[in-house]
């Protein structure tokens, strides 16, 4: 009786940190976790782990069962409505072997002031993990873990309809990350002019024929991040922060948590098809490395590298086959060293495994279209757009040659170039099969979280002319019909542009409040002149561009989440810097940096003083298709059900676990199975 009390209370303090800010474990509310969690979705056939654990909290307001977890807690499974049957143990039901019980402690902080007390609290665990299982038939499933004696943990499933036949050859996605529709009208802006309130010209995606709206919380947060937010368009399945691939559990090992099957190893595994990715970041970095990787923690590059060559090779997971193409940067996980797996020599790996090599601009354009490319084209992110082709003196400052050296990469490919050299490979290697192709404008979201707004909205004008560049390149060879083609992000900022300033007028003013009268809102906020040329300047950069990247009236425009800074709305000459850490004080206590808009006024932040940068914010991102399917990805959504339109136009949600047939050679049907 004084233990069902003791639970009692437990549930009853469970409800209220379901809210709280730090949290036990991510989808886990209760002392039992299913992972995958209630509401989770699945494409039949998709692999997936299953991961049981039982927490017994050892102090804290959850303590409970004097630290010691239930070991016998059991596992059902039952399929509701028409084919379901009575409930079954998670091995009977998939036909595999019972996995042997696990156990360890974890710590966490139930709040603010534990975390500033030192004081954690610490939960011995029991837990079980079932691999490589899945899920065949459509229809909803409960899943039902009980534990100390009468509890039960409840996960409601849904797998998704089938999909067997290929209504789409190829996919091309394309991701500004943080991108929003406030971003992107800032862009059109710049790059496009406009008469009497009218544009002349429009942005490639202002064409697209249908726009949607994509919904980008994580599983446990409303603010995501680009791993698990990536991973939700990869999989389907929302992870948590910092996570991609697997759903977060407690357990020490960040590889070892409950994985689910990608996009394009779906791909390789159903079709056999090419698949490729490009980005302006590390190609270990989130966007471009959840592809493949299969981690709690983004931040494990070498590894993630290791992963994207050889799949997840201690899990006999899926394997699929190494990238076709991998062009961005982050030599630093390549060359031997500490930033590599195991100190490894990956460009050697790679080549062994019959890959052509590129590092720099000329030798890619020099690749053949027949054989697997690695492009590494710099050490960590390439510089972004407007230091590769408007401020290039900015280059000769970095020390990123991609062998190492403290030498600058001067011979970068922009996204363009890379975006088509990849598509002319994926064409050839993919043949009748297709391929799938994600290309990313990866410092949209890095510049803007160093409020470095023009860096920003150039690198989306790349993207933008990208997109244009690879319609028209896809028309060229015949493929435009059969490839669809989507534009989104994967997250967003606060960021929104509000009136317009006079610079000049700002920058001779003598105090701040006086300063703020350059900024004019509504009738007052004018038109910018970015697309007015200026005499004797050329940036060479053709249409769709700004004629001029630092006009005398310029744009108003910030973020909701910033850290202090201070603002003179011009265009910065180098990468921007708006806090520094100041003698006397903590590393991470930060100030406005005194070298940053000297002339400008500060604006009070809305972060804590520990952030340097801006965050992510809540805002839906926009989602532009053309192709094959585009109707599908009309109105709004959530970011898994990306993965999902996607995957039914490749016709990738089957019956069976085996191949596919050819594109328009209709539906396999060989039956179903649990």
């Amino acid at each position: 009786m004084a233990r069902l009390a003791s639970l009692a209370v437990v549930v009853a303090s469970l409800s209220s940190a379901v809210a709280q800010t730090f949290q036990r474990l991510g989808a886990c509310p209760d002392l039992g976790c299913v992972l995958p969690p209630d509401q989770s979705d699945f494409l039949p056939g998709q692999y997936f782990d299953l991961r049981l654990e039982v927490h017994a909290p050892v102090n804290g307001s959850e303590a409970f069962n004097d630290g010691k977890p239930d070991e016998s807690f059991a596992v059902t499974i039952t399929k509701e409505g028409e084919g379901g049957g009575e409930a079954k143990g998670i091995a009977e039901f998939f036909g595999v072997a019972e996995p042997e019980l696990e156990r360890w402690d974890f710590s966490w902080y139930e709040d603010l002031f534990a975390r500033d007390a030192g004081a954690p609290s610490v939960v011995n665990v029991a837990s079980k993990i079932y691999r490589k299982l899945a899920l065949y038939e459509p229809g909803n499933y409960v899943v039902t873990l009980s534990y100390y004696g009468d509890q039960t943990t409840v996960a409601n499933w849904v797998v998704r309809p089938l999909a067997t036949k290929k209504k789409a050859k190829n996919v091309i996605l394309f991701i500004g990350d943080g991108m929003t529709t406030n971003m992107i009208t800032a862009a059109r802006l710049l790059g496009h002019k406009s008469i009497n309130g009218k544009y002349q010209s429009l942005l490639q995606m202002d064409k697209f024929p249908v726009l949607g709206h994509q919904m980008t919380h994580s599983i446990d947060s409303f603010i995501t991040d680009s791993a698990n937010s990536a991973s939700a368009l990869y999989t389907g399945h929302k992870s948590t922060v910092n996570a991609m691939g697997v759903y977060a559990d407690s357990s020490a090992d960040s590889f070892d948590d409950p994985k689910v099957e990608t996009i394009v190893e779906l791909l390789k595994r159903t079709w056999d098809s090419a698949w490729g990715a490009v980005s302006t970041a590390a190609i270990s970095d989130a966007t471009p490395i959840a592809l493949t990787g299969h981690s709690r923690s983004r931040y494990a590059y070498g590894s993630l590298v290791d992963q994207g060559l050889n799949s997840v090779t201690n899990y006999s997971w899926t394997n699929h086959g190494g990238p076709d193409v991998w062009f961005g940067g982050g030599a630093e996980q390549f060359y031997p060293g500490s930033g590599s797996y195991e100190g490894k020599d990956y460009y050697e790996a790679f080549a062994n495994a019959g890959y052509e090599i590129s590092l720099n601009k000329s030798s890619l354009l020099e690749l053949g279209n027949s054989s697997k490319a690695l492009g590494i084209f710099c050490q960590s992110h390439f510089p972004v757009w407007l230091d590769r082709n408007v401020f290039t003196d900015n280059l000769a400052a970095f020390k990123n040659e991609p062998l190492g050296s403290k030498s600058p990469a001067l011979d970068l490919p922009g996204l363009k170039e890379m975006t088509l050299k990849a598509v002319d490979i994926l064409h050839t290697r993919g043949g009748d099969k297709g391929f799938f192709l994600m290309s990313e404008g990866a410092s949209i979201d890095k510049q803007m979280h160093a409020l470095d707004y023009d860096r920003a909205l150039g690198d989306l004008l790349e993207l933008d002319d990208t997109v244009r560049a690879t319609i028209e390149h896809l028309k060229a060879i015949g493929e435009l019909e059969n490839t669809l083609v989507l534009v989104t992000a994967d997250h967003g900022h606060g960021f929104d542009v509000f009136g317009g300033v006079d610079t000049k007028y700002l920058a001779e003013q003598d105090t701040d409040r006086k300063k703020r009268k350059a900024v004019g809102t509504y009738e007052l906020s004018g038109l910018s002149q970015y697309t007015v040329p200026v005499e004797g300047v050329s940036y060479g950069t053709g249409p769709n561009f700004p004629a001029n990247w630092d006009p005398r009236y310029t744009l108003a425009q910030g973020l909701g989440g910033n850290p202090d800074r201070r603002e003179d709305f011009r265009l910065h000459g180098s990468p921007r810097r708006v806090v520094s850490s100041t003698p006397g004080f903590a590393k991470d206590d930060y100030f406005v940096d005194a070298g940053d808009g000297a002339d400008g006024f500060v604006v009070n932040g809305t972060l804590s003083v520990t952030e340097s940068s801006g965050v992510h914010s809540l805002t839906d991102v926009a989602v532009f298709a053309m192709g094959p399917c585009q109707e599908t990805f009309g109105g709004v959504y959530g970011n898994v059900d990306v993965f999902y339109k996607i995957a039914n136009c490749l016709g990738l949600a089957r019956p069976d676990d085996k191949p596919g047939t050819l594109p328009g050679s209709g539906c396999s049907t060989n039956g179903t199975k649990h």
